[in-house]
């Protein structure tokens, strides 16, 4: 089992910044990937970026350039650096973990007013 807590989401204005933390627990294994994925009213979840354990990166061509997505593997977190926020990143946003099975945190709202 693995337990994922995000944190810092909040309200913002367009073109703001903020800064989204991921903490896994419980049984992680060397190899797997984390990332962020988010969903807004009315509309499916979406992947906006993961990071491998070895440091690789991917990023959704919506947010590419504007977030920046890293991870410390000796405390297992991953960050997520949203800068030159837009409305229409306003979603909530879960933590994700692929090891041998798929976990999810329980979210956190980010809000960008315009």
């Amino acid at each position: 089992q693995v337990q994922l807590v995000e944190s810092g989401g909040g309200l913002v204005q367009a073109g703001g910044s903020l800064r989204l933390s991921c903490a896994a627990s419980g049984t992680i294994f060397m190899l797997n990937v984390m990332g962020w994925f988010r969903q807004a009213p009315g509309k499916q979840r979406e992947w906006v970026a993961t990071i491998t354990s070895g440091g690789g990166k991917n990023y959704a061509d919506s947010v590419k350039g504007r977030f920046t997505i890293s991870r410390d593997n000796t405390k297992n977190t991953v960050d997520l650096q949203m800068n030159s926020l837009k409305p229409e990143d306003t979603a909530v946003y879960y933590c994700h973990y692929t090891g041998v099975h798929d976990y999810w945190g329980q979210g956190t709202q980010v809000t960008v007013a315009s």
